[in-house]
């Protein structure tokens, strides 16, 4: 017969779908100081080992993330889960699935996967969008197959014609009007229903805390923003929420079968 493990996971915020980022078990949650959540489950060895492996250096909504195992893994056992989390995270969502689509390396860190970006799109329904940080275009193509009416800004030259390439390989480029420009000049002299965006923050983000003033180019669309009713800014897990006050957060988890666990980004939306 297997043993047991008590396993407790927090700070765990309350609009996070912590079952499925902890995954399999009979999971409970209890509320914290604070309005954070506490999950408990009795795993298996090598499921307690995997979320250790799993949730280790992962932050989300402003906290990085603890996990407390008894009685305590060895050290082997940690390290083999920790390879085979590694061996798996390599079968992650993908960012463009056409071969023919370009982008440089800031591109392959920043791309919102492309399931994602269609479903950014399909939530959006139709309305007039601006991408005010479209690097090469995945978000924006979401909006455009989705049926949305497009206006992608992006300050690089060499990244806005990757952009409409991608965008002419997907058949969408008659549905997104591309310019090369400052969103803060752009953004204050065009109407749409919705604003987006998307600041390159890549790999180089802080993995327990993220505010907004550490994505400068947010705080300045959002002052150029006003008159746009809605706004949604993609930012990274670990992003604090109550930086951007007024702002409702949801995570977004990867698609594959190496992610689909974890919060590839959180989407902040927020109303005049």
């Amino acid at each position: 017969m297997s043993k047991n493990f008590d396993v407790r996971v927090w700070p765990l915020p309350p609009w996070l779908d912590w079952r499925r980022l902890l995954g399999s078990g009979s999971w409970s949650a209890s509320e914290q100081a604070g309005g954070q959540l506490e999950a408990r489950a009795a795993l298996e060895r090598g499921a307690a080992a995997d979320l250790a492996a799993r949730l280790r250096g992962v932050g989300i909504g402003g906290s990085l993330l603890s996990i407390e195992i008894l009685p305590p893994l060895h050290r082997k056992e940690l390290r083999r889960a920790s390879d085979e989390e590694a061996r798996r995270y390599r079968e992650r969502s993908v960012g463009f699935s056409r071969s023919a689509a370009r982008v440089d390396d800031e591109g392959r860190r920043s791309l919102t996967p492309e399931a994602l970006a269609l479903r950014l799109g399909e939530r959006a329904d139709g309305v007039r969008v601006i991408d005010a940080c479209a690097g090469a275009g995945g978000n924006a193509i979401g909006f455009a197959r989705a049926g949305c009416t497009v206006v992608a800004i992006e300050i690089n030259p060499a990244r806005l014609a990757m952009a409409r390439h991608n965008a002419k390989i997907y058949g969408v480029e008659d549905r997104i009007e591309f310019i090369c420009g400052d969103a803060c000049t752009v953004v204050p002299e065009r109407s749409a229903d919705l604003l987006f965006i998307d600041p390159p923050w890549g790999e180089r983000y802080d993995k327990a805390r993220v505010t907004l003033s550490d994505l400068p180019p947010c705080q300045q669309v959002l002052a150029a923003a006003r008159h746009i009713p809605r706004r949604w800014i993609k930012v990274p897990p670990s992003f604090d929420p109550s930086t951007l006050p007024g702002s409702r957060a949801e995570a977004f988890f990867g698609v594959a079968h190496g992610d689909e666990r974890r919060v590839k980004f959180l989407l902040l939306e927020q109303d005049s």
